[in-house]
């Protein structure tokens, strides 16, 4: 079946390619350069498999050019969230290599393989299926698209949520050029960048990136000495572009990046003396220094000796042919290889135990093995091609995009747990190799009917075949024989637990949308989407590795997007409804011993409407403003009538809260139920966002100035399932989950905010050089951005100068 599917499809591709023909694509002139003029820019984007202009795109999007993220002083693909309404971002907990991404509410903080991204990430158009080193480094980047909702139609996979797709810079023909930067900043931070275009023959040329980066880290481990949080890595990329003849050309590129950068638990106080809170401060036992003192519990292999701290290493193939089969159509060969690994050692608890209402704040332990530690040595090979035809039919009435995808996934990875409290107690919670595999295969087809020269009729589909399959081996030497208790695929298959999902699915997206005028677009549309299943592979024990359902979304859209007074504003309007089932939610809680849980289940349905503002106004030439919003309303819908259990005797949310309303304390504080029995807040989602900033380029003489600022404001919001917070009653001496009149601990809520960035760049004659100074969180603002045990908070101020030469 998967075969014929695929055979079809391609069969498909190429009879309408041959009989009915589309534009042929440059794919250098997408993307714009930062323009000094009285306009505002133009970006050519794709988000409809295609080159068009974004203000032609039915879609929730916003694109950013790189000379916009230049300007405004964007280094990594995680910063990139802060100008986009309904959006939030941020690294995942210990991992600084890892970006979670929430729009609309969707978005997941899982970077283990069994869990799929709602938000996909995609770079050159080749989908990357993990989010454990998906902060890319802005050091050679054309353009960032955003696009916001699912993405069911077009896009590789998995896109309930969105799609953060990232186009790097292609080498230019004809031209030697390119530039060098240097850059010092907070935390002894250092970097070095620089890219040069090659041209090799008359239409053939090559381009090589590289970029380095070091840094002292922003926190203080007052129990080791050591600084956390350092983000250190390099990385290089060589990209080839040709013309091979007037109808073929082809572009590829090959990326490696190490990054070692960390998200470790830190506090703004010191937890060994709390009148100390000049800083970032840590207190784990657990060094940075390789040691023995798991491999003395019984952990196995290298990771054993890990030392507190990450590596990610990304191996990155991409590959795009192009062929004008005649003159209106093209056949595009779209090829992906993706090789990741990720060695890290991370202690949630910082040396001590969890904080807990008894015991809010619990003695610094400074245990040598930390409080609840992770070790990971995880392996990923992907591999994935897409055939895609851009056409036009019947005089230029229909417009078509049709295509096959082929995606296999192969992860392998090797973690233990470590639970302890004291120096005398330390539990192996486990010690597991999981593997798992994805073999997707999908083929779509969008067809754009111009009824008029003002009205388009749109209609998709997408037929998705995916297989999941995954094994576990227990590595503890009292599992070696086996045991009721132990991880490995007999205690699973006993337990009724599958060892493989298949899922089949039919995507459709429809969509109208009218020429009100030549700048002012209309549009409407209604579009499904779909994330396939998994299993909550963090379980440390048989009965918690419990699979999941695929969750599916409907969304629906109308908007306006248009440019006034000669294009010196541009105004784009979205509001959308999105109705999702089955959604997935990661939880996690603190056992009765003090340990941690994961799991994961398709707890509820899920509801978001909302509506997203984008304004964009050159009232001069050089000034630029910008101003974004977003406003959402969202809920979790329970089943009221839900059988009590399911089959693996989990409680329904409905019958959960009722026995936590009954006085059952332990179904409290779990889930998607508070500690009070209500259904909590869904996480990421405050109910406003706004964004807007400023740069004015004022010429002074042969030179210019260019001072910019960034303001970003959020309502407050939750960032754990169960809204769990606690906070410390002065009158009684202990921790309460009730926050009025009482302080803030740890937890879940995080109040609202504003967050501000600014810059100032000096441009030498002809933009030959640029000194610049940009800051970022400039008030040193801190908040929680996940709640495991401890809060996670955000980054604290930096501020780096940087000496760019251009040639």
């Amino acid at each position: 079946m998967r075969k014929t599917i695929l055979s079809a499809t391609t069969a498909l591709c190429g009879m309408l390619a041959i009989a009915a023909p589309a534009h042929a694509q440059d794919e250098a002139d997408a993307g714009s350069r930062r323009e000094v003029s009285g306009q505002v820019t133009d970006i050519v984007v794709t988000a409809q498999r295609r080159q068009e202009s974004q203000q032609n795109v039915p879609i929730a999007i916003s694109a950013i050019s790189g000379a916009e993220l230049e300007a405004r002083g964007v280094t990594n693909a995680l910063q990139v969230a802060q100008y986009i309404p309904n959006m939030i971002a941020m690294n995942n907990t210990g991992l600084g290599s890892s970006n979670t991404y929430y729009i609309r509410g969707i978005g997941s903080t899982e970077s283990i393989a069994t869990f799929d991204p709602p938000v996909g990430t995609y770079v050159d158009d080749v989908y990357i299926s993990r989010q454990g080193a998906n902060n890319f480094s802005m050091f050679d980047v054309d353009r960032i698209e955003v696009l916001r909702g699912p993405q069911g139609t077009l896009f590789g996979r998995n896109t309930t949520g969105g799609a953060v797709s990232v186009h790097m810079a292609e080498p230019e023909f004809g031209t030697i050029g390119g530039f060098v930067e240097g850059g010092y900043g907070t935390y002894e931070a250092k970097q070095l960048r620089g890219t040069i275009n090659i041209p090799l023959a008359e239409t053939f040329a090559a381009k090589v990136s590289a970029y380095w980066q070091d840094s002292d880290g922003y926190v203080k481990n007052v129990t080791t000495g050591d600084k956390l949080n350092d983000i250190d890595g390099w990385g290089a990329r060589l990209a080839l572009r040709g013309e091979l003849s007037d109808s073929v050309r082809w572009s590829g590129g090959y990326t490696h990046i190490v990054d070692k950068s960390e998200n470790i638990l830190n506090f703004e106080c010191n937890p060994a003396d709390p009148t100390d809170c000049d800083g970032r401060f840590a207190s784990t036992g657990y060094t940075e220094a390789s040691s023995d003192v798991f491999a003395d519990l019984g952990v196995t292999g290298d990771k054993a000796y890990y030392g507190n701290g990450s590596k990610a290493v990304t191996d990155l193939i991409t590959s795009k042919l192009a062929i004008d089969v005649s003159d209106d159509a093209t056949v595009e060969f779209i090829t992906g290889y993706l090789r990741q690994n990720m060695e890290y050692g991370l202690d949630f608890y910082d040396g001590r135990s969890a904080p807990s209402t008894a015991n809010p704040y619990p003695a610094v332990g400074g245990y040598d093995f930390g409080g609840f530690t992770i070790l990971a040595d995880i392996w990923t090979d992907q591999f994935s091609q897409e055939v895609k035809v851009n056409g036009s039919a019947f005089g230029g009435f229909l417009d078509y995009v049709v295509g096959a995808f082929y995606m296999k996934e192969k992860n392998n990875t090797n973690t233990a747990d470590i639970f302890g409290v004291s120096s005398s107690f330390a539990l192996l919670l486990d010690d597991k190799i999981l593997k798992n595999s994805t073999e997707s295969i999908a083929g779509y087809a969008q067809f754009d009917a111009n009824i008029t020269d003002k009205l388009k009729v749109t209609a998709g589909i997408r037929y998705t075949d995916e297989i999941k399959k995954v094994g576990i081996y227990d590595l503890r030497p009292s599992c070696a024989a086996g045991g009721a208790g132990c991880l490995n695929n007999d205690n699973l298959v006993a337990a009724n637990i599958p060892l493989e999902q298949k899922t089949k699915i039919w995507t459709p997206r429809f969509a109208i949308n009218y020429q009100a005028a030549d700048d002012v677009l209309l549009y409407a549309s209604a579009t499904k989407g779909f994330k396939s299943g998994g299993w909550a592979s963090r379980a440390t024990r048989p009965g918690e590795f419990l699979p999941f359902s695929p969750e599916k979304v409907w969304s629906y859209e109308a908007g306006i997007k248009s440019e006034w007074f000669d294009r010196m504003l541009r105004a784009n309007l979205t509001v959308y409804w999105m109705d999702i089932t089955d959604l997935q939610t990661p939880a996690g809680f603190v056992r009765d011993n003090g340990s941690i849980a994961f799991l994961t289940r398709n707890f509820a349905d899920y509801r978001n409407k909302g509506v997203e503002a984008e304004f964009v106004f050159v009232p001069t030439p050089g000034l630029n403003l910008h101003l974004s919003g977003g406003y959402q309303d969202d809920k979790y819908l329970i089943d009221a009538n839900a059988p009590e259990t399911d089959e693996y005797g989990v409680l329904s949310v409905a019958a959960q809260q009722a026995q936590c309303l009954a006085g059952d304390t332990t179904r409290c504080g779990v889930g998607i139920v508070t500690d009070s029995g209500e259904i909590s807040t869904p996480v990421r989602t405050p109910d406003w966002t706004l964004s807007m900033g400023a740069s004015y380029e004022i010429p002074v003489g042969a030179l210019s100035v260019v001072p910019s600022v960034d303001a970003t404001w959020r309502s407050a919001m939750e960032v754990q399932s169960a809204n769990r917070t606690i906070y410390y009653d002065a009158d009684t001496g202990t921790g309460t989950y009730e926050g009025a009149g009482n302080r803030y601990v740890v937890g879940s809520h995080a109040s609202s905010l504003w967050m501000f960035n600014a810059g100032l760049a000096l441009n030498g004659p002809d933009n030959a050089w640029q000194f610049s100074v940009n800051c970022q969180n400039c008030t040193n603002k801190a908040y929680p951005q996940s709640y495991l045990g401890y809060s996670y908070i955000n980054a604290p101020r930096t501020v780096m100068g940087k000496l760019r030469f251009n040639f």
